[in-house]
């Protein structure tokens, strides 16, 4: 592959709703210039994004795939986002990557929740934008549909480039609405002029005057042209439209089929027209020697740095480091330094991925993805640079996991190499995370979503030959006393010889601080207990705090004093005390009106206006308090805050989901424990026994 400068240099991410026909887009996009001889099909399993086994089997891409496409002089990188929920993670790296993003929209389907998603994806990140409609070979395709709802959801800012030609039913051609002229499909995505058809006459003059107004906007001189009645030259109104479209103002609506591979030309061709170089960028680092800001803004002049924006790990290809040039060039003989792990490895070769595909090349300008091979200490986020120029990037937030599993390994002799396994994906994922909870006896598998983490187990299972079990997780109840009381404990045991003998009484009651196991203290008088037991019976009662006596779960809020006993000069030791509080404990935790506390978390949940009672409905069934509702300030959302008992949010993903179609999304953190209802308190005591957990 020829080695591309910055501003021959395109990286436009893929972005829109599950099954909205991405993949089959960039298929059409290979096809059409030439990297395929036939272009693949999802069915099939021989596209060139998805070649995971878990994306031919299931049909849909779960991993963000780099496919770069040559037109004419240009490189155009293009990843390929999955657009199912569950795999966020693998849009917000792409986005770190991307300096522009085609949101595509199926005709059949029209606006969906996950395209609106990607519409607030690139505000976030800022990025320039067109929409592609694809599927319009369907029967039941409407265009028009489609462009009055992107019209209704984001206003003037949407401008159709295309209207669409149809004969005998079929989508045979479009106009072009900034070159009025009309196109008809030919064979390989290209196309003829043709005439304009009568009836597009309409719409045309009505999107052709949008679009007008939009180039009129961009400075004065264009405006008096337009209120003078002058024409545009077809020079002013590509300049302007490019402006508009880099800075946001306008966002191009194009047109065609993946499927027949009609339409990827022109896409191709409004890539490299409108969306800015990704010399046109900027990106400040940190040079972490001189500790001055350092402007990398990906020109090629400066020292090379370059960020690692995804983490591939696979135990066919191996490892590899997929990287944005941000400055210089990177040349496959480089030294490069991690400055955050100050490590300096030798490159011995640097590659240009095409899907699973790999393609060697000598060097990458400012601007360019590619990837290496095999870095040891390189994670997802890492910075690379030279020694003499230390740099730092900023490291992007991803999404937080909140659904989680309880796992074991299925296999006694497996564990050690489910955990190797785990962590390769935990590297090419950012969002999966094994949190090992001692407390609990338990590892817990966390994810976006029921979907992702059902997927992780498939992987183990086919990429690393590993088995694991899911479960429900045990929830961290905790267990406290409500009253006072005084028990006495004795442990008496007579053998030939030493005996043991130890003897306590002490007073259990609530120490009103949740936050602590216990607090011990000692009020014995005319020492009826040596001083030196004192450390005896405060070792028996943190042993018994760590597993109470009505469930098993960990003891709080507890006060023990020891308030008199007494000893044998001979028979007495630190055990015998030791068991004797063991024994106080148990019978005096019993009888002081124990109860179960049950931890709450603070949810916010972000829906659409329309689903708010829908929401606040199921959480008053799951035992939720609504404690407000904010209006946000955008896209007509409501955040619902709630507390909430933490085991009513088992599988809330898959059901806040249904509820809204995919459109609300839900964070939570642990707030406070409370006492739980008696029916909650019977059947976790109940499950603990079945279990034989509260021995």
């Amino acid at each position: 592959m020829n080695v591309y400068t910055s501003e021959k240099i395109r990286n436009v991410v893929l972005l829109g709703h599950g099954g909205c026909g991405k993949t089959t887009l960039v298929e059409a996009m290979a096809y059409s210039t030439g990297i395929t001889k036939r272009q693949g099909r999802i069915e099939e399993g021989n596209t060139i994004s998805d070649y995971d086994k878990e994306e031919v089997k299931r049909l849909f891409s779960i991993s963000t795939t780099v496919v770069p496409i040559i037109w004419e002089d240009i490189k155009i990188n293009i990843l390929d986002t999955p657009g199912y929920f569950d795999f966020v993670g693998e849009v917000e790296e792409a986005m770190t990557a991307a300096d522009a993003a085609v949101i595509v929209v199926s005709a059949k389907s029209g606006v969906e929740v996950g395209t609106k998603k990607a519409w607030d994806c690139c505000e976030k990140h800022n990025l320039p934008r067109m929409f592609f409609v694809t599927d319009m070979d369907d029967d039941n395709a409407s265009y028009r549909k489609v462009v009055e709802e992107l019209t209704e959801l984001y206003g003037k800012k949407i401008a159709p480039f295309h209207i669409p030609i149809r004969e005998n039913e079929k989508f045979v051609g479009f106009v072009n609405v900034v070159k009025m002229g009309g196109r008809r499909f030919t064979t390989l995505g290209k196309y003829e002029e043709c005439s304009i058809p009568d009836y597009s006459m309409e719409n045309l003059n009505k999107f052709r005057e949008t679009l007008l107004e939009a180039v009129a906007e961009t400075s004065e001189e264009l405006m008096d042209k337009y209120f003078n009645g002058e024409e545009f030259t077809q020079d002013e109104i590509s300049l302007a439209l490019r402006n508009n479209v880099i800075d946001g103002s306008v966002v191009p609506v194009l047109m065609g089929s993946g499927l027949n591979a009609q339409g990827p030309v022109m896409l191709l061709q409004a890539i490299e027209k409108y969306f800015p170089a990704p010399n046109k960028s900027e990106i400040k680092g940190l040079n972490t020697k001189t500790n001055q800001p350092f402007e990398a803004n990906y020109n090629e002049s400066l020292p090379m740095t370059a960020r690692v924006f995804k983490t591939i790990a696979d135990p066919f290809i191996g490892k590899f480091s997929l990287i944005k040039v941000c400055s210089g060039i990177l040349k496959s003989d480089s030294n490069i330094y991690n400055a955050e792990k100050d490590t300096e490895e030798k490159l011995s070769r640097l590659y240009v991925l095409r899907g699973k595909e790999q393609i060697e090349v000598s060097e990458l300008h400012a601007g360019d993805i590619g990837a290496i091979g095999k870095l040891s200490n390189t994670v997802t986020g890492d910075t690379l640079s030279t020694k003499a120029v230390p740099v730092e990037y900023d490291k992007h937030e991803m999404p937080k996991p909140y659904t989680y599993q309880r796992f074991m390994t299925k296999n006694k002799g497996d564990d050690d190499k489910v955990s190797q396994a785990l962590s390769k994906l935990m590297d090419e994922d950012l969002t999966l995370k094994v949190v090992n909870d001692k407390e609990n006896r338990q590892t817990l598998l966390y994810g976006i979503g029921e979907q992702q983490l059902e997927i992780t187990v498939s992987k183990l299972q086919s990429k690393y030959k590993v088995e694991i079990e899911t479960m429900k997780p045990k929830v961290p109840f905790r267990e406290t006393l409500k009253k006072k009381v005084r028990i006495q404990g004795k442990y008496k045991k007579q053998s030939g010889g030493h005996g043991q003998y130890g003897d306590v009484h002490i007073e259990f009651e609530p120490s009103g601080d949740l936050e602590k196991p216990y607090v011990f203290e000692e009020k014995v008088f005319g020492g009826a207990v040596p001083k030196n037991y004192f450390p005896a019976v405060e070792k028996g009662i943190a042993e018994c705090v760590l597993k109470g006596p009505v469930a098993g779960y960990p003891v709080v809020g507890l006060k023990a004093t020891l308030v008199d006993g007494s000893y044998h000069p001979v028979d007495s030791s630190e055990m015998a005390f030791k068991m004797a509080t063991i024994q106080a404990f148990k019978q005096g935790f019993m009888s002081a009106s124990p109860v179960l506390l049950e931890p709450i978390v603070s949810l916010k949940v972000v829906v659409p206006d329309k689903f708010t009672g829908d929401v606040m409905g199921d959480l008053n069934k799951r035992r939720g308090r609504v404690l407000g509702m904010n209006p946000l300030h955008h896209g007509g959302k409501q955040e619902i805050v709630a507390d909430i008992p933490l085991s009513e949010m088992y599988g809330y993903s898959t059901d806040l989901r249904s509820m809204t179609g995919g459109a609300g999304d839900f964070s939570y953190e642990f707030n406070r424990y409370e006492q739980a209802p008696s029916d909650v308190q019977q059947r976790v005591i109940e499950e603990s026994a079945k279990n034989g957990e509260n021995e």
